[in-house]
């Protein structure tokens, strides 16, 4: 089978994109795990498939059917794969650059302040462009699975990561897939943290975890003029390693220290934030009714076919 693709990227977290508009392209782990092979294949964090949402209700993925009947409009569906073959909730880095190739595919057109609804297997998420050339995506709810307990105590869960001599404290946020975010006092110690290998995580999270070391870097006065945080992150990504950026991930580190700088509450603390990782810098928002937005640019690099 010759398969036409293309390359793209969100701040570094690459990605393959596959446009399967008809719906009839069976992606197997294993052709998954030779599409990102960086050696082998094409390479890439990911696999993205977009498809039409109708054609995976139609293949028994029942999210698809919840998604049509929240929003009969999300006619496309990100079909998100990770490196190593498993299936992912989702990618916020990916919607950005999903958003990007609909729209060199010409599915879409944002260009005059539209918004794209699409489908994950966490729910709809719309996207808009704004005038810098940033897409912005509405991440829909989040939350700390350990409640206002951990709020309140600023954890929930233990990470080991290797070179470690003990493990450290941590915050489980939810973000439409499981993020553990571990606070560090310097960047210098961020830096030199070893994610070459899968930290431990406690108590061992029954989907696996993306996992965050974060530096808080204070606050500063935003482009509005409005207060916005300041984070630095790294992260190891739940199936693929580390990676240069993770969109999910940024949201979750943003709101675990807007979580620990407030005490739990969220009063007094900013509801803007930049998170700073390998790959570049995004922005992430709180929206009203409990939704988290992130901002960032998308780029699409080459395209061409390779035989499966």
């Amino acid at each position: 089978m010759t398969l036409r693709f293309t390359k793209g990227h969100g701040t570094h977290n690459d990605f393959v994109l596959v446009a399967d508009t008809r719906g009839d392209l069976d992606l197997t782990p294993e052709q998954v795990r030779r599409l990102a092979d960086r050696r082998g294949g094409i390479g890439g964090d990911g696999v993205i498939r977009l498809a039409p949402t109708a054609a995976l209700a139609r293949a028994g993925e029942t999210v698809a059917d919840e998604v049509l009947a929240a929003e009969p409009g999300a006619i496309w569906f990100m079909d998100y794969r990770n490196a190593d073959g498993s299936v992912a909730e989702m990618c916020g880095n990916g919607v950005r650059v999903f958003t990007a190739f609909a729209e060199e595919l010409g599915l879409v057109d944002l260009a005059g302040g539209g918004e794209l609804a699409l489908g994950t297997r966490a729910g709809v998420r719309r996207v808009r462009r704004e005038e810098s050339g940033w897409y912005a995506v509405d991440m829909g709810p989040w939350f700390l699975p350990g409640g206002e307990e951990a709020a309140a105590a600023g954890a929930d869960a233990k990470v080991m990561v290797h070179g470690w001599p003990a493990p450290r404290p941590a915050l489980s946020v939810d973000v439409g897939n499981p993020h553990t975010v571990v606070a560090l006092p310097q960047a210098a110690e961020l830096g030199a943290a070893d994610l070459t290998r899968q930290p431990a995580v406690e108590p061992v999270p029954p989907h696996g975890t993306n996992v965050e070391l974060v530096v808080p870097l204070g606050e500063e006065t935003g482009p509005d003029g409005e207060p916005a945080g300041r984070v630095r992150m790294r992260v190891h990504e739940r199936g693929v390693g580390e990676t240069q950026s993770c969109g999910t991930g940024a949201c979750a580190a943003a709101l675990a220290v807007r979580t620990w700088a407030s005490g739990g509450t969220g009063a007094g603390a900013p509801d803007t934030w930049f998170v700073e990782v390998p790959g570049g810098e995004v922005r992430v928002r709180l929206l009203p009714g409990g939704h988290v937005e992130l901002a960032g640019p998308a780029e699409l690099v080459y395209s061409g076919e390779i035989e499966l």
